[in-house]
């Protein structure tokens, strides 16, 4: 790689710095290639984008960026997955990778400017995806709406069974 394409290479990697929501670094020595191709196809449908970094070219291009504090973590073979919308299913993806392949280590993470330990990324990784969160605030936000009708329905109900048992009464 030539000086003009490290540059460009440092360039587009510090605006997707600047834009990625959240950034993980991995350390991928020692997964074979079905590994490492299955973990690159789950990541893409998740909507995350994964590729191996050189570390000086990281460095550089994390300067200015909230991932500036993942400079000291550019040693050794280093794999970046950086995602813009939904920030737990590549800790997700990454941490279940990491529990599976002993090979296969995170080494740290950024969320919204905020450093995130391997342990921080665990927890992560444990919360619900943000598709459950929703349906979960929605069912939370429909419940009451559903008990009203339910009670409401339960009104002309009652009064249908009360006015059936007189009617079956007095014909009996």
């Amino acid at each position: 790689m030539n000086r003009t394409e490290k540059e460009q290479v440092v360039q587009e990697l510090a605006q997707r710095l600047a834009d990625t929501q959240a950034t993980f670094l991995a350390d991928y020595r020692g997964i074979n290639v079905e590994q490492a191709t299955q973990l690159r196809r789950e990541l893409v449908q998740a909507g995350v984008e994964y590729r191996v970094v050189k570390n000086n070219l990281l460095r550089l291009a994390a300067k200015g960026t909230p991932s500036e504090g993942l400079q000291s973590y550019c040693a050794g073979p280093t794999a970046i997955a950086l995602s813009g919308d939904d920030p737990v299913a590549p800790a997700k993806i990454l941490s279940k990778y990491a529990k599976q392949i002993d090979a296969f280590e995170l080494k740290a993470g950024v969320l919204s400017g905020q450093m995130l330990s391997v342990a921080e990324i665990g927890a992560l990784a444990d919360l619900p995806s943000r598709e459950e969160l929703l349906a979960k605030a929605l069912s939370t936000m429909n419940a009451p709406v559903s008990n009203f009708v339910g009670t409401m329905a339960a009104i002309p109900r009652s009064l249908v069974q009360v006015l059936g048992a007189i009617g079956e009464k007095k014909a009996a």
